[in-house]
């Protein structure tokens, strides 16, 4: 473990902010918007359940993103050789037990949130709760952590899109709809993205620690089509959602953002290391654009 300098030891403040990764949470705040906007379009909308389910999402991202700090930190994942942003566990920011302490923190308020939450949509919010808080526990944890075995792709895929869209729709309408899946694919495609990306640029110390990601286990160039596949997909989906979903043509508004989209495939396919960084970012700016511009399409009626 390196210990910082105290020229550029961050304050307490800054090393939590670090450590909680303020811009990955638009990725929990996208799929609310998008489920409620779903629900909202057919007037269905429930306030209180509505910031409830915002706050506990965001609350597992945060813990999700403690968890992977600690793991990775005691698994030898995180080193000084890391390409990546800061981590506050491994650079010796933060003691980790402390990490820990808060991870639990993190996950013990999104399940006190969670009881209100079962009290509005049932025993399947209670299913869909704790499956969201194991996977964010079990992502880098455990004896069999998914981020390690190849299967953190699917497991962000279907909990952090899929799942976060359709159970927030299902919150305000008591019934899992066709539409809110539909929409929700968009959705986990381009968060999925972002964990490519960042796979793509781990991928030399994943592959020296043994965390075998997609990116390790088949290779830059396979992370690199995913990449691409992904991205495309998500736009291409939305005329479907047009079609079969009972949306206005503005659900195409998300279209808007293209040049940036292409702008990412670019770089993704011709950069390694370090300079994945800021496509790594600006796959987050990517997700919560077009996850805003899909939840403005589905709100505003034509006509």
């Amino acid at each position: 473990m390196t210990t910082p300098t105290t020229s550029s030891t961050p304050s307490p403040l800054r090393a939590w902010l670090m450590a909680i990764r303020i811009p990955t949470l638009p990725a929990a705040v996208v799929p609310v918007l998008v489920g409620s906007a779903t629900a909202l379009a057919d007037g269905m909308f429930k306030p209180l359940a509505f910031f409830a389910a915002l706050l506990a999402t965001v609350l597992i991202q945060i813990g999700t993103n403690l968890a992977n700090d600690y793991f990775d930190y005691q698994k030898g994942a995180d080193t000084v050789e890391r390409l990546g942003p800061t981590r506050v566990t491994q650079s010796g920011l933060i003691a980790p037990q402390v990490v820990r302490n808060a991870m639990l923190l993190s996950f013990g308020m999104a399940a006190l949130l969670g009881v209100y939450l079962i009290f509005v949509g049932g025993w399947p919010i209670l299913v869909i709760g704790l499956l969201a808080i194991a996977a964010g526990i079990l992502y880098t944890g455990g004896p069999f952590p998914l981020g390690y075995n190849g299967l953190g792709d699917i497991f962000t895929f279907v909990f952090f899109g899929v799942v976060a869209v359709v159970g927030t729709d299902y919150l305000h309408t008591d019934a899992f709809r066709s539409v809110a899946f539909l929409a929700s694919i968009p959705v986990a495609l381009l968060v999925t993205a972002i964990l490519v990306v960042n796979n793509l640029r781990d991928a030399p110390t994943d592959r020296v620690a043994n965390k075998r990601t997609l990116a390790v286990i088949f290779g830059e160039h396979f992370a690199r089509i995913e990449y691409a596949v992904l991205v495309l997909l998500a736009f291409l989906l939305l005329p479907v959602i047009w079609m079969w979903g009972g949306a206005s043509p503005l659900i195409l508004l998300p279209w808007l953002t293209a040049p940036l989209a292409l702008n990412l495939l670019d770089v993704v396919g011709k950069q390694r290391g370090r300079p994945l960084n800021k496509a790594l970012a600006g796959t987050a700016r990517l997700h919560m654009i077009f996850g805003a511009l899909l939840t403005l399409g589905l709100l505003i009626p034509l006509g």
